[in-house]
Formats: structure tokens, sequence, C-alpha cells
């Protein structure tokens, strides 16, 4: 089993929270942390932008990846969202186990 640690910005702290309820009890996910309050500086449609979003840090396994990031898309306002992933190289054991029991559990 692979773990992996999503990234996604949202819009607004409930949207965040919308997302990360759905894909959590869609088991695409095993848990969702989201962080209010942070600001972006992007380039977007060939100018520096600035604005507030929300965090949302997701935590799945790599066979559930691309359901995973295909569902967030469907569920996101953002024409292009920020949806990155990475893969945990260590942990507790006992932590990842758990990942990929709630990711494959009923």
């Amino acid at each position: 089993m692979s773990a992996s640690v999503v990234y996604v910005t949202a819009s607004s702290r409930e949207e965040a929270l919308a997302i990360g309820r759905a894909v959590v009890s869609e088991r695409l996910a095993a848990c969702a942390n989201v962080i209010g309050a942070i600001r972006s500086i992007y380039w977007w449609e060939g100018k520096i932008d600035e604005g507030d979003e929300a965090l949302l840090i997701l935590k799945t396994t790599e066979d559930r990846l691309d359901s995973l990031i295909e569902r967030i898309r469907g569920l996101h306002s953002y024409t292009t969202p920020c949806v990155t992933a990475w893969p945990i190289a260590a942990g507790n054991p006992d932590y990842l186990a758990w990942i990929e029991a709630e990711t494959t559990g009923d």
C-alpha cells in the first residue's frame, strides 16, 4: 500500500468542507483537514492575482488518487483547481494502515 497527501485550495472554508465531506463519505479519502484563511498570490490570465482561500489536505491511497482528483475537479468551483499529491515516504504504520482500511472499507 502506498499512501499520499493531497493538497487542494478552495475558494472558501465552506467549499473546502463540502469537498472534504463528499470525498471522505465516498471513501476516496480517509481524512480531510480544512485550514481556513490562507492568502494566495498567483499568476492567472497573464497577471498576478491575490485572494483569500482555504486549504484542504486529504489522505488517501495511490490507487484512489485518479478517482479522487476527478471527483474534486467535479465538485470544485474553479476552472483550474489546485490539486496536487505527494507520496507519504514514511509514517506511523498504524496510521498508514488506517488510511488503507478507510479508503477500501464499506
